[in-house]
């Protein structure tokens, strides 16, 4: 049989995302710290900010986001990611160049796209990324991403200014890493959640915000939404962008009460959606605990395992098709910006 370039295509993605299988994810646990859905809309609030964070290729969507509308992101927390479109459209440089480092990543010339790009208007003004506060986060059992390929992301923001502060001392494995992590900190296995016995999250809360509460270590005082992400979807249909029919929020209750409060989009990594693990990565991430005290609303949005993306990864290297994913209007990042617009951000 001929091999074509859409076989071909399909083999490096496959060989990208074995990289994160380990076999059928458990489910998440029943803890004390575990919220319930409850099945609703997403509600506005009073959003004084708009920060994301996420983990491998939610880390790089979590970037397209920040770069693609930074006069609306304030800044942004990243575990296990290189730098903005790193991939170029192409799956063999999201493997090779974006995960391994066989291939550089060309950093010089993503830099040449980010300023092309917003002189065009395709993205806002690269400008508005000098002094935003990025916490990147790497650990030294990663073999995923190789810690070359985070400290070009680390450069990248550099480069136009952030104030960043990496994260690369862990001896973590390829992972969202978090207090209540069922994975030993050193292993990339499911659901991808590692203890360290170490907080990130109050270190890039504290970074993003200039300083943060303790977290709630008791029983959560909000409400966790479970809202339909097709109204959201710039096609009326989120399974047709590998998207889930479903995410998640989680909204304390001084949010609801009408005090104003941040915003922070939550981004999983493959295999790490609630298809794959149910609500462990909502659960365990250590966000709502903090979110509780430090009034923040939590957006959880939720890809799936599709044809063109079995491990139910974001959009980081073009999967979907359009060379536009990394931009204003690219699929995922649009949808994911229209639920941040409902949310009040």
């Amino acid at each position: 049989m001929t091999t074509t370039p859409r076989r071909v295509a399909a083999a490096l993605v496959a060989a990208l995302l074995l990289l994160l299988s380990t076999g059928v994810p458990a489910r998440a646990a029943t803890t004390p710290y575990t919220k319930a859905p409850v099945a609703g809309a997403l509600g506005t609030y009073r959003i004084s900010g708009v920060y994301v964070a996420g983990v491998s290729s939610g880390g790089y969507l979590a970037t397209q986001l920040q770069v693609a509308y930074s006069a609306r992101v304030r800044g942004a927390a990243i575990f296990a990611a290189g730098p903005y479109y790193c991939a170029r459209n192409t799956v063999a440089q999201a493997l090779y160049g974006c995960g391994d480092n066989v291939h550089p990543t060309y950093l010089s010339t993503l830099e040449g796209y980010t300023r092309s790009w917003a002189s065009y208007g395709w993205i806002d003004s690269a400008s508005n990324l000098a002094g935003q506060p990025v916490f990147v986060y790497h650990g030294g059992s990663d073999g995923t991403v190789k810690k070359s390929v985070t400290d070009d992301l680390v450069r990248y923001y550099q480069d136009f200014g952030a104030n960043v502060r990496y994260d690369s001392g862990s001896a973590a494995g390829h992972a969202w890493v978090t207090p209540y992590g069922t994975v030993g900190c050193t292993s990339t296995a499911s659901p991808y959640l590692n203890d360290c016995g170490t907080d990130p999250q109050g270190a890039f809360l504290g970074k993003l915000f200039g300083s943060v509460a303790s977290s709630n270590t008791g029983p959560l005082g909000g409400t966790l939404v479970r809202f339909g992400q097709d109204a959201f979807a710039v096609n009326g249909w989120a399974n047709g962008l590998s998207m889930d029919s479903s995410g998640f929020a989680y909204v304390p209750a001084a949010c609801a009460a009408g005090e104003s409060c941040r915003l922070l989009v939550a981004l999983h990594g493959c295999a790490q959606g609630y298809a794959r693990v149910g609500t462990a990565f909502v659960d365990r991430a250590n966000l709502n605990q903090y979110a509780d005290t430090n009034r923040m609303v939590v957006l959880y949005p939720q890809a799936i395992s599709t044809g063109v993306n079995p491990n139910g990864c974001w959009d980081w290297w073009g999967y979907l098709g359009a060379t536009n994913y990394p931009i204003k209007g690219g699929a995922q990042v649009e949808t994911v910006m229209n639920m941040v617009r409902r949310l009040g951000g």
